[in-house]
């Protein structure tokens, strides 16, 4: 790859060195400032990461028989004598398996995006749920009558077992990478959506941030989930999620005293996750967001 790229740069290069000769306009000094100014452009870190910049590399996390495959990337220019916030996003239940691929349908490439990655500097996890299992302990059911998903939630359930290895995996990050612990934001789709609202309850205290896309939540939880800011995306045709779980989530949680911002999308169905990727000011609002953590004693 670098040497079809190192060769396309000298064509370019010697095209404009050719285009400059060629100039009514020609003379030395000038051609010798100007392929100077092209060569830096060339050479400039800016131009070689978006180029060849890193991939979500893939990881397997083995707790006794059970093992949760997921994917990481590590910020541009990763030092690793610096700290930085870590965003573990929850896929939908059309990505699960066990595949480690499948996971980054959706969000992989805005994530991997140049902009993103040289404005917003952080570690990036996607865990892969299994086939047969979800995030979270909520059950969904079509109504035969309405034909309208029904979303119940069982009360003091234990965790599912992905989601156990996500709350597990989280400090064993903290152990291998540095994490600024200040800065820990979590945010899923759909199936993923319901998954964010768990994790967050069942790590309190723990994520300065969530950001949920057609997803829904147990609002009897809205307290324990407080300290969180929230930004919550629906679509207002969405057949899946009603908007409804949206709206219900952001009241609930508002009345706890969390800070709390809802979008709804007036033409967007379930895959509101099209506009939320790319809503301004999602990133900037995300990493201003910052939690006081307890270190103890």
């Amino acid at each position: 790859m670098w040497i079809v790229k190192i060769y396309e740069l000298k064509l370019v290069f010697t095209f404009s060195c050719l285009s400059l000769k060629n100039s009514t306009c020609f003379n030395q000094s000038a051609m010798k400032s100007k392929i100077i100014l092209i060569a830096a452009c060339f050479l400039s870190p800016v131009f070689v990461f978006a180029q060849h910049h890193g991939a979500f590399k893939k990881y397997e996390y083995v707790q006794g028989t059970d093992t949760l495959p997921y994917r990481l990337l590590l910020p541009a220019f990763y030092d690793p004598s610096k700290q930085y916030p870590l965003i573990i996003f929850l896929h939908g239940a059309g990505e699960r398996g066990n595949n480690n691929e499948s996971q980054l349908n959706h969000g992989g490439r805005v994530f991997k995006n140049d902009s993103i990655m040289l404005n917003y500097p952080a570690i990036i996890v996607f865990p892969q749920c299994s086939r047969h299992s979800a995030w979270g302990t909520a059950r969904l059911k079509k109504d035969s009558a309405t034909k309208r998903l029904l979303i119940t939630y069982p009360k003091d359930l234990p965790p599912r077992k992905d989601m156990e290895l996500v709350m597990d995996l989280i400090p064993e990050l903290e152990t291998n990478y540095p994490i600024d612990k200040e800065r820990l934001y979590v945010g899923g789709l759909s199936l993923g959506g319901i998954g964010t609202y768990e994790l967050v309850y069942r790590m309190p205290d723990t994520f300065a941030a969530a950001f949920v896309m057609c997803g829904a939540g147990d609002t009897a939880n809205a307290k324990k989930m407080k300290e969180t800011s929230w930004w919550i995306f629906n679509g207002q045709k969405d057949s899946a999620i009603y908007v409804e779980h949206a709206i219900a989530m952001s009241d609930a949680l508002k009345s706890a005293g969390a800070s709390v911002k809802l979008t709804v999308y007036p033409e967007d169905g379930h895959n509101c996750w099209d506009d939320a990727f790319i809503e301004p000011g999602l990133f900037d609002w995300m990493f201003e967001k910052k939690l006081k953590v307890n270190e103890g004693p």
